[in-house]
């Protein structure tokens, strides 16, 4: 079993949501209460609504009316209720948003101000002709007018979709282009790794390539003053309405238009509802990351990655949201820490990458900040190496819930979560997530434990999409998650289960290598290959070869170190020592970066792509597409 590298106090388990939660349900531990959230999902659900306070404006007839269909449960029939009404219950001159740039910028807005703001600019997309169903979409950084305009569209009943500034003009159109939008909201630039970026003609080419853009709002991200013509964010919202109004909708009235990454074709756009988006949200930031009023909540994200939706639904909780934009590295690492330390944050949340890049860069936020309100560090985005859980607890915190959690845009939330009543282990995630029927199944569809395998769902939870769009007899949300085991959600990760009752992630299902007919996850020999402190990165594909399939591994090197017969061997050595034998790669090249989405995530399937002369689709959904070109006719690929 995995050591435990952290476990809380009695004082600290006791005062959390969950304890209070699991006692009040009757409970006397997490694995009996996760027992029942699954067997009685009715009463599970009801009671979660109860405990945070959901306000129905129309009770629901029936809670879970076809529970043996994940795709048509018909969760809470009959109920009308408002997402953004949940958002901004919270009232006060206390501030609900910080926002802190790259270019040292801050802005703060209080709970009175926000509702304000989202009453001035709903009122605003009623006057241009916006009504319930119709797309409002947004090209912006992670700024507070991107929180109001989201709210204010949720408020009204319309559909809130939105991209980040750094998406290629191609990237926006494949995707807003599917979903004809009425309304645009786009910066006029942004900042990144210390420099101001234009957005205006990527703008001016959206617009033109979107027919049923009406009208177009510009935000002064940048202050130039300049908007292309379009009308201007304070010129837009009304001031003459200072209170919102919140229109009750159904519980699967579509809310968020979330995007696949579409690096295997035109993205597929994803649609989640009011009522379990706010639903699953509210259960993981109360209950499993145990945020409350007077918290400070931080995620780095972007407007393209579903964590900014997740992070936008923490106002519910009374917390205060500390948005940034801009690189993660600015400062060498360490500025966003010390907008941690400024601002006393409470969860730190972020990507694997980021921690792994600090890890080898050397840099240890407890020696240098001041960090009395951290509680909580928060991982997702890929796996998060064993390593690097030891990296958090020696250079971040001793006393801190780590929780790498997993789940998906596709599911706007989590299978596999943190929870503050468990330990936790070197390497695993903590626990299936309340309400989630979670198993790890073989090739014959049974469910293993110890084993590896597919991570399916097997039972409804309210948060599973609404749809896809422009799918009106629903073959492709079919085809999506429900083919490779019958009305059972496989959902794409090659994961095991631990006698903890935690999990690893070994990576995505459909980068899983095969050599010789034996699965292999590549998560597993990355965790190996980067502890070497020669490595920054590494990716891993199965090349086609000799009618079999051997495992390539390209590794990024640091600064000054050249790949030499000694460092491979060094790595392989280093694989064959600590996982098996088949892992070990045929062939290791260095390459000078790897291919990444725009959230972070490496891309094994292009790269693999690219390497046996095939297409890569879609490029636009790539934050480097020009990084490809490394792997494209590789010398050392054409040799045995």
């Amino acid at each position: 079993m995995n050591p435990v590298l952290w476990a809380p106090g009695r004082e600290r388990a006791e005062s959390s949501a969950m304890y209070r939660f699991l006692r009040t349900a009757g409970f006397d531990d997490y694995a009996a209460l996760h027992a029942w959230s699954v067997d009685d999902p009715g009463a599970f659900w009801t009671a979660l609504c109860d405990f945070c306070d959901v306000d129905f404006v129309t009770p629901a007839t029936e809670v879970l009316p076809n529970p043996g269909s994940i795709r048509d449960a018909g969760w809470f029939t009959g109920a009308r209720l408002n997402y953004a009404a949940h958002q901004l219950r919270h009232r006060g001159a206390g501030p609900a948003l910080v926002f802190c740039g790259e270019d040292g910028t801050r802005r703060e807005v209080s709970r009175d101000e926000l509702r304000c703001a989202v009453a001035g600019v709903a009122a605003a997309l009623r006057e241009s002709g916006v009504a319930e169903g119709d797309r409002v979409a947004a090209y912006l950084p992670n700024c507070l007018e991107a929180i109001i305009a989201m709210l204010a569209t949720a408020s009204i009943g319309a559909v809130w979709s939105s991209c980040s500034p750094d998406f290629g003009v191609r990237g926006v159109l494949d995707r807003f282009g599917q979903i004809a939008p009425k309304v645009l909201f786009a910066a006029d630039g942004y900042h990144y790794n210390g420099k101001r970026i234009d957005s205006l003609p990527s703008v001016e080419q959206i617009v033109a390539g979107i027919p049923s853009i009406a009208s177009t709002v510009i935000v002064p991200f940048l202050g130039s003053g300049e908007t292309g013509g379009w009308r201007a964010w304070d010129d837009f919202r009304a001031s003459d309405v200072d209170e919102p109004a919140f229109t009750p909708v159904a519980f699967d009235h579509p809310l968020f238009i979330l995007y696949s990454s579409g690096t295997t074709g035109v993205p597929k756009c994803i649609v989640h509802g009011h009522g379990g988006t706010l639903l699953q949200h509210l259960k993981e930031h109360v209950l499993h990351t145990d945020v409350g009023e007077g918290d400070r909540l931080f995620y780095f994200t972007t407007c393209g990655w579903m964590m900014w939706n997740w992070l936008a639904s923490g106002l519910a909780t009374g917390a205060t949201l500390l948005l940034f934009d801009g690189s993660p590295f600015f400062r060498d690492g360490r500025g966003l820490w010390e907008i941690a330390e400024r601002e006393r944050v409470s969860v730190f949340g972020t990507s694997a990458k980021y921690l792994s890049a600090l890890e080898k860069a050397g840099v240890r936020p407890k020696d240098e900040f001041s960090l009395p309100a951290l509680r909580s560090v928060l991982s997702t985005g890929s796996p998060l190496a064993p390593s690097s859980f030891d990296y958090v607890y020696d250079a971040i915190g001793d006393d801190l819930l780590l929780a790498s959690i997993a789940g998906g845009t596709d599911i706007i939330s989590c299978f596999l979560l943190g929870n503050p009543l468990l330990p936790v282990h070197r390497g695993e995630l903590q626990c299936k997530g309340l309400g989630m029927a979670v198993a790890i199944f073989d090739d014959d569809g049974r469910e293993v434990t110890g084993e590896r395998g597919e991570l399916v769902c097997t039972r409804p939870f309210p948060s599973a999409p609404v749809g896809f769009w422009n799918d009106a007899d629903g073959s492709r949300y079919r085809a999506a998650y429900f083919e490779r085991f019958p009305g059972i959600w496989a959902h794409g990760d090659f994961a095991e289960q631990m006698p903890s009752g935690g999990f690893v992630i070994h990576g995505r299902s459909d980068a899983v290598l095969n050599p010789g007919g034996v699965r292999i996850g590549t998560a597993e020999i990355y965790r190996q290959v980067e502890k070497l402190d020669e490595i920054i990165e590494s990716i891993a594909i199965g090349q086609r070869w000799d009618d079999d399939v051997r495992v390539v591994l390209f590794v990024v090197l640091r600064e000054g170190v050249q790949m030499d017969d000694a460092l491979r061997d060094r790595i392989r050595k280093t694989i064959r020592q600590n996982a098996t034998p088949r892992h070990v790669p045929a062939k290791i090249v260095a390459v000078p970066e790897i291919p990444r989405t725009r959230s972070g995530k490496i891309v094994e399937l292009a790269v693999r792509a690219v390497v046996h002369g095939d297409p890569v689709r879609n490029t636009e959904a790539l934050a480097n597409p020009e990084a490809l070109e490394h792997f494209r006719a590789v010398p050392e690929l054409g040799e045995a």
